[in-house]
């Protein structure tokens, strides 16, 4: 535990508070930066700020900051580089792989999260103290990093909005598909995602597919033939007129 760190976040939505609450649970001692107060300061006194912003506000606050030698300046934005943090020596990027839906319960999944880190070892510190686990991405494809979390996360979250209005239509709730796509993320945990596909286009089973696509509301359709190509690539299959 870091008993004695001192943080300052500037940010106080559910990103800000989530990192608040976890990193005071874990012994640093932590201040949110409060709308209204100058930033220009905000470095000084404290090992680490961590700037909590929208990923288009980080470089402008960044800027307002006044360099301090004793303190990182770290981002936790997952699609930036370290290049947003020009003027401050000591740089760090601290970047969750998890969704943080409210305060305290993002506060409880940054407890052992997985963490894009770079720059300065204080990331590397905050990560351990919080029972995490750190990766690295390369700085040069921040972009691609990121668009693989969007996918895995925000695009996940879509597609099951699509199985919910698609199980509606044939009179089915939501839950029993929740439970199935548990198990297939269970599977890619335990085989990776080419063991793991199964249905109509791991078979080959275009004939199947097309009813699919006959059967559904003309405007669940594209999402429906796009993740099907998906899984033909997956299962290196040819994709035959659908």
């Amino acid at each position: 535990m870091a008993e004695g760190r001192r943080v300052r976040i500037v940010g106080a939505g559910r990103a800000g508070g989530s990192f608040a609450l976890a990193l005071g649970d874990v012994g640093w001692q932590v201040e949110l930066q409060l709308r209204g107060v100058p930033l220009a300061p905000a470095a000084h006194d404290v090992d680490l700020l961590l700037l909590c912003v929208p990923d288009a506000a980080v470089a402008a606050v960044a800027a307002e900051v006044e360099p301090d030698p004793a303190a990182v300046v770290a981002h936790c934005a997952g699609s930036l580089s370290l290049d947003v943090l020009a003027g401050h020596d000591r740089r760090a990027s601290v970047h969750p792989l998890v969704s943080l839906p409210s305060p305290p319960v993002g506060a409880a999944r940054l407890r052992t999260a997985w963490f894009g880190v770079a720059g300065d070892p204080l990331a590397l510190e905050v990560v351990r103290d919080l029972g995490g686990r750190a990766v690295e991405p390369r700085d040069d494809r921040r972009a691609e990093y990121h668009a693989a979390a969007v996918i895995a996360s925000n695009h996940l979250v879509a597609l099951l909005g699509q199985v919910e209005r698609v199980a509606a239509e044939a009179g089915m709730p939501l839950e029993p598909y929740l439970e199935l796509a548990a198990g297939s993320l269970d599977n890619v945990r335990e085989m990776g995602p080419t063991a793991a596909l199964t249905g109509p286009v791991a078979r080959g089973d275009w004939d199947t597919v097309r009813a699919h696509l006959a059967a559904l509301a003309p405007d669940e359709r594209a999402a429906y033939e796009v993740l099907a190509r998906a899984a033909a690539r997956l299962a290196d299959r040819d994709v035959p007129d659908l």
